[in-house]
């Protein structure tokens, strides 16, 4: 008993320090990095709409594995099984659930009107844990990147070099 206390109390505590955790759906390829809120005892996700995160493998009723990383240094911290439930939108359960993911929601294109657009839109999830903490793998787990339309690196414009050359002249 005092061990399973432990683990909730590990898996409660590293939910809720870190803002990104790693989820791997039971069909899914591989873990993707979703975030998320700590709502009473359970992980929080909003997604598969348009302009949110993609939830692959995460069905209702399903099982996933969560990993939760260390906020100081971004290394995994407890990876946990979990049972995946997905709230009726308008229920009491969903309402809470949205009102605490919209405020971690950034960058959202309709404010005040985001929740209208989960409730047609989205699922909302929670992420129940089942198990015991998993023990920590012997390798890195280290992987490619899933392939995405997303990209920060851009070749530079020719031009760049020689405004940026001119502007310390002056």
């Amino acid at each position: 008993m005092t061990g399973e206390l432990l683990d909730l109390a590990l898996i409660e505590e590293a939910a809720k320090k870190s803002g990104l955790i790693w989820v791997r759906g039971a069909d899914a390829p591989a873990p993707r990095a979703l975030w998320h809120v700590w709502r009473e005892g359970a992980v929080c996700l909003v997604g598969d709409g348009p302009g949110e995160q993609p939830l692959p493998g995460l069905v209702d009723g399903g099982t996933a594995e969560v990993t939760a990383r260390g906020k100081d240094k971004g290394g995994r911290l407890v990876t946990f099984p979990v049972a995946v439930s997905e709230l009726p939108a308008g229920s009491a359960a969903w309402e809470a659930a949205v009102a605490d993911l919209k405020g971690k929601r950034l960058n959202a294109p309709d404010g005040e009107e985001m929740p209208a657009r989960w409730a047609r839109e989205c699922r909302v999830l929670c992420l129940v844990p089942t198990g015991a903490v998993a023990p920590l793998p012997a390798d890195s787990l280290a992987r490619r990147p899933l392939p995405s339309p997303a990209t920060t690196r851009r070749p530079v414009p020719a031009a760049l070099p020689k405004l940026l050359a001119g502007r310390r002249r002056k």
